[in-house]
C-alpha cells in the first residue's frame, strides 16, 4: 500500500486475537490527516486497534502501515508518534516533572533538554502548578493530563489518545478538547478513541465507528448519516401554532408521524427525508405566520448514528 500526503494510517485485513477471543477482525481502513475519532462501546476493540497502530501488539493477520512505515519492532517509528494510554502505568514515587522528563530521556534527549521539553509539555496541559507533586497524590484528572504531557514531550507528528477525557470534570474536558483542536491546527495528527460520542463530536467530524472488532462505518458525519436515511429522523419544534403546523406536515409523504407536547406547545415530527423537510419548513412557517421559538433534533448527533448502525 502506498502512502499519500493525506494518508497516515492504512490497514488491510488486519486481525488480532487472544486465544479464542477476537480483538479486531479483518479491518481494512485508511486514516487521513487531522483529527480522527475512533468511536465504540467498551470492549469494541478500540484499544486493541490503537495498540496495533502504536506497535505494542503484533497482528495475527493482515498488513498495517502508519506514517508510511511498518509498525512492529520499529524503534525509529516510535520516535514519530505519541501515545496516551487509557490505563494508568506510573512510577507513583516520581513527581509529574520527573516522570515526563524521564520519558523524554528515553527518546534520546540529554538531561537539560529533556527537562525543558518536560516543562513545556506540562505547561501545555495546564499542570505546571502540580509538576513537583508526586504522581501517587494526583487526582484522576491530573493523571490524565500528565499522560497527555508525556505523549507531547518529543513533539510527535502523530498522537494516539485512548479515552483521554475519562475522569475529567466538565471544565477540564472543554479545555482538553480545545487543546486537541489547537494541536491539530498546528499540523499534529491525532487519533482519539472514546465511548462517549458527543465528546468526540466536539473535536472532529471525521469518525470511525467500531463494534465487536469490526469497523461499521468511516467518514464524516454527513456521509455516515446517508447510511441511516431509512430510519425516521425526529425534529422537535416549539411554536405558537403547533396544531396548524402538525396538520400541514402530516400530509407530506416523507413525514412518518406527528406528536404534540401539550405542556409547552411542542411538536415532534418524524421524517424519512430530513433534508427535504428542513428545506420545506421555512416556507411553511412564513406562509402560515407561525412563530417558531425552538427547533432542534435529538437525532442530529453521533449517539443516534451509532445507535442506528448497531441496532
Amino acid at each position: 500500500m502506498k502512502m499519500t500526503d493525506r494518508n497516515i494510517v492504512q490497514t488491510k485485513d488486519l486481525s488480532k486475537w487472544y486465544g479464542q477471543v477476537i480483538g479486531i477482525n479483518d479491518i481494512t481502513l485508511t486514516v487521513n490527516t487531522g483529527i480522527t475519532g475512533l468511536l465504540g462501546p467498551n470492549g469494541a476493540g478500540k484499544s486493541t486497534l490503537l495498540k496495533l497502530m502504536t506497535g505494542q501488539l503484533k497482528p495475527n493477520k493482515g498488513t498495517l502501515t502508519v506514517l508510511g512505515q511498518t509498525v512492529w519492532n520499529n524503534p525509529e517509528f516510535n520516535r514519530r508518534i505519541g501515545y496516551c494510554p487509557d490505563q494508568d502505568t506510573f512510577y507513583e514515587f516520581m513527581t509529574g516533572l520527573e516522570f515526563v522528563q524521564f520519558l523524554a530521556t528515553l527518546h534520546g534527549y540529554a538531561a537539560e533538554e529533556a527537562e525543558a521539553r518536560a516543562l513545556k509539555a506540562i505547561a501545555t496541559v495546564d499542570l505546571i502548578e502540580a509538576k513537583d507533586k508526586h504522581i501517587g497524590a494526583y487526582s484522576k484528572g491530573m493523571r490524565q493530563r500528565i499522560k497527555f504531557a508525556q505523549a507531547l514531550v518529543h513533539e510527535p507528528e502523530l498522537i494516539f489518545l485512548d479515552e483521554p477525557l475519562a475522569g475529567m470534570d466538565p471544565v477540564l474536558r472543554r479545555k482538553t478538547i480545545r487543546l486537541i483542536k489547537e494541536l491539530a491546527e498546528r499540523g499534529v495528527n491525532i487519533i482519539v478513541s472514546s465511548h462517549i460520542l458527543h465528546e468526540v463530536e466536539a473535536m472532529t467530524n471525521t469518525i470511525l465507528l467500531i463494534h465487536r472488532g469490526r469497523i461499521l462505518a468511516e467518514g464524516n458525519i454527513s456521509h455516515i448519516r446517508e447510511l441511516i436515511d431509512e430510519h425516521p429522523h425526529k425534529v422537535y419544534l416549539r411554536c405558537d401554532k403547533p396544531r396548524l403546523l402538525g396538520s400541514i406536515c402530516v400530509g407530506f409523504e416523507y413525514v412518518a408521524s406527528v406528536e404534540f407536547e401539550s405542556m409547552d406547545d411542542g411538536i415532534v415530527i418524524e421524517t424519512l427525508k430530513p433534508d427535504e423537510f428542513y428545506s420545506r419548513l421555512p416556507e411553511i412557517v412564513v406562509d402560515n405566520d407561525i412563530r417558531v421559538d425552538q427547533l432542534y433534533s435529538p437525532d442530529d448527533n453521533l449517539e443516534a448514528v451509532f445507535k442506528y448502525l448497531v441496532d
